[in-house]
């Protein structure tokens, strides 16, 4: 019977991070990080900027190899593959960058069809229906011949975000989607990102800062500073932490855990030695 529930829980879990440690050069990013990501949610990564959360994405896709621990996605220890095996696991992932990475040269239209012409055999005929599909997902459809240069800030990121679900990817990350938005296209990208979420039956990552926007879309949120989860639960349980570091994000809080000053020599010091 345990093992029967134990087996459950696994199928629920899509994404493991276990024990992850992360370096670049002699700065550790990552201490310990531990985080499961439940098959069909939507999870948010969140945390002061520098604190890796965009550095787990990129673990997670395999672009970055962690220094000790281990990333476990579809029951596939992401780092102990191979390159084809690599290049096949990341075409069930889809991610929406944070500036949005839309080929300039090409039209809406072409942006949208490159990963179906790039990793498929489909038809052209096909490919159409696809990418208009993807268009009319997010509002975009009259815009497919439109340059990327004649789009606004807000419809590029939809248009990166048509072209990060064009093959239909079982995970789909986002990296900061709100940042940098006007408060109605940041309404609209909520509403797509639950929307496809709950309709196409992936499972979401987001990596943000913004507090407001993650808690009303989020199933569940991580919490992460200094390199180790110090957080984890739905909005509500967030919002009503008695964790230091927790209260002090949510709430945007300047004073607490997370220092105003990075570490130095005490300032009298530093004076003196310039005076010197």
């Amino acid at each position: 019977m345990l093992k029967n529930m134990e087996e459950h829980q696994h199928d629920k879990v899509l994404v493991q991070i276990k024990d992850l440690h992360y370096a670049r050069r002699s700065v550790k990013i990552l201490k310990g990080a531990s985080i499961e990501i439940q098959r069909g949610k939507i999870t948010t990564i969140m945390g002061p900027s520098g604190c890796g959360k965009t550095t787990l994405l990129k673990l997670i896709g395999g672009q970055l190899r962690p220094d000790k621990g281990k990333v476990i996605v579809q029951g596939q220890d992401v780092h102990s593959l191979n390159n084809e095996d690599l290049y096949l696991l990341r075409k069930c992932m889809g991610m929406m960058f944070q500036s949005g990475a839309l080929f300039t040269h090409l039209s809406v239209y072409e942006n949208v069809a490159f990963p179906l012409r790039e990793h498929t055999d489909l038809s052209e005929p096909l490919i159409r229906t696809l990418v208009l599909m993807k268009l009319e997902a997010v509002g975009l459809r009259g815009a497919r011949n439109l340059s990327p240069t004649e789009l606004s800030g807000g419809m590029a990121r939809r248009v990166a975000l048509a072209r990060a679900i064009a093959l239909d990817p079982t995970i789909m990350m986002y990296d900061e989607p709100f940042t940098g938005q006007d408060p109605i296209t940041v309404g609209v990208i909520m509403k797509l990102i639950r929307l496809l979420n709950d309709s196409l039956g992936m499972t979401s990552i987001i990596v943000s800062h913004d507090v407001k926007e993650v808690c009303n879309i989020s199933d569940e949120i991580y919490m992460i500073s200094d390199g180790h989860v110090v957080g984890q639960g739905d909005p509500s349980d967030l919002m009503h932490s008695s964790s230091g570091w927790v209260k002090q994000f949510m709430n945007a809080l300047p004073d607490g855990p997370v220092p105003f000053h990075y570490p130095a020599t005490p300032y009298s010091e530093d004076l003196l030695e310039r005076s010197g």
